[in-house]
C-alpha cells in the first residue's frame, strides 16, 4: 500500500516537475555554469523562502534572478541599496491629492514577485528592517491600511564580501530570516570563455516563458507531500542540536569552544523544506540524508556564529559546518 502511494506520488512529481529541465535550459541561455546558484534559487522558489547571495561583483547574481523572473512570467524589481535610502523608497508612502483632498497610498518597488535587494548591507538599519519586516509578514502598512504583497514574493539580497567600509552588516537575528545563504564563486576558465562568446556581443538571449506564478504555487503543494521519514527528521534535529551543544557530540568536543551560538529552530524547518525540494528536483517522493547534506551548508552557514576563539584559531563558519556534518551520525 505504501509502495503504491509512493509510486503515485512520484508519477505526480514527474508530471508536475516536467518544467524543471525546461526552466533550467532557459536560464542556461544566459547564465553559464553557476549550477549550484541556479538550483538553490529554484529551491528557494519552491520552498517559498528568501536567499542571501554573497559574491564578488560580476558573477551574474542580478542576471540570474532577472532571468528567472522572465522564465516564470513574474514581476521583477531591482533596488540598489545606498546609505541615503529611506524605508519609503521601498514600501511606498502616502501622497496628498489636491483634487479630492485625501491622502492615497503610492506603492513602492517592493510590490513585485521577485525583488533583488542589491548590496543590502549598504543601507542603514531602518531600511533593512523595513525590508525584513515585509519578508516576514508578506505585507506592508501605509497610513492606516495594510497592503498585501503579491504572491509569490521572494527577496534575493546580495552582499559584496570584500567591501565593508561604509556598510551596515546585517544583524545575526535578521540574517536568520533568509532561508539560504549562497556563496557565489568565480566561473571556471572554460565557462568564462563561453561567457565571452555568449554575452561579448552585447545582446542577451531571449527567454521564453516556461511557467506562471500560479503553476509555481501548484507545484509547491506537491513538494509539501514529499515524504520525510522519522529517521531523517531525527537526523535534522541531530545536526541543528550539534551546532548548539557540540560538547555532547562525539568527535565535536574539541570544537565546543569554537561555537558562540548555534542554529535557531528556523534552521530545522529550512532543512526539512529544502530537503523536500532537493528530492523533488531529482524526481523522488522521499527525502534521503544526501538531500539534507547537499543543502545543509547553505541553510546553516549564516545561522552559526563562530566564537572569538574560532577566529583566533583561524576557523571559519565553513569549517564549523563541515565539522558538524563530518561528526553527526548519518542514518
Amino acid at each position: 500500500m505504501i509502495s503504491s502511494e509512493l509510486e503515485n506520488l512520484e508519477r505526480e512529481i514527474a508530471t508536475q516537475g516536467a518544467f524543471v529541465e525546461r526552466l533550467l535550459t532557459e536560464v542556461g541561455k544566459r547564465i553559464v555554469g553557476q549550477r549550484a546558484m541556479i538550483e538553490r534559487i529554484l529551491i528557494a522558489m519552491l520552498a517559498d523562502g528568501h536567499i542571501l547571495l554573497e559574491g564578488l561583483p560580476g558573477l551574474a547574481k542580478t542576471l540570474a534572478v532577472k532571468t528567472f523572473a522572465e522564465a516564470i512570467a513574474a514581476q521583477f524589481a531591482r533596488i540598489q541599496f545606498t546609505p541615503d535610502l529611506l524605508p519609503a523608497d521601498l514600501i511606498g508612502t502616502m501622497i496628498y491629492r489636491k483634487e479630492t483632498g485625501e491622502f492615497v497610498p503610492k506603492l513602492g518597488p517592493l510590490f513585485a514577485n521577485l525583488i533583488l535587494a542589491d548590496e543590502i548591507n549598504r543601507a542603514p538599519a531602518k531600511v533593512q528592517s523595513a525590508l525584513l519586516e515585509a519578508m516576514e509578514e508578506r505585507q506592508v502598512t501605509l497610513g492606516d491600511a495594510s497592503h498585501k504583497l503579491p504572491a509569490p514574493f521572494l527577496v534575493f539580497a546580495t552582499q559584496n564580501p570584500i567591501e565593508q567600509e561604509g556598510t551596515y552588516p546585517l544583524p545575526e537575528a535578521q540574517r536568520d530570516r533568509f532561508l539560504l545563504k549562497l556563496k557565489v564563486e568565480y566561473p571556471t576558465r572554460e565557462e568564462e570563455r563561453l561567457i565571452m562568446d555568449r554575452i561579448g556581443g552585447g545582446d542577451l538571449a531571449k527567454i521564453d516563458k516556461v511557467i506562471t506564478p500560479a503553476d509555481l504555487t501548484a507545484t509547491r503543494q506537491v513538494v509539501r507531500r514529499v515524504r520525510v521519514d522519522e529517521k531523517i527528521v531525527q537526523y535534522i534535529l541531530d545536526l541543528v542540536f550539534a551546532s548548539r551543544y557540540p560538547d555532547r557530540v562525539k568527535g565535536l568536543q574539541d570544537w565546543a569552544g569554537l561555537f558562540e551560538y548555534g542554529a535557531s529552530p528556523r534552521a530545522s524547518l529550512a532543512l526539512l523544506n529544502c530537503g523536500r525540494c532537493h528530492a523533488f528536483l531529482r524526481g523522488r517522493g522521499y527525502v534521503t540524508p544526501e538531500d539534507v547534506k547537499a543543502i545543509g551548508p547553505d541553510v546553516l552557514r549564516h545561522r552559526i556564529i563562530p566564537s572569538y576563539e574560532a577566529e583566533a584559531e583561524d576557523k571559519t563558519v565553513e569549517d564549523l559546518v563541515r565539522a558538524i556534518f563530518d561528526n553527526v551520525e548519518v542514518p
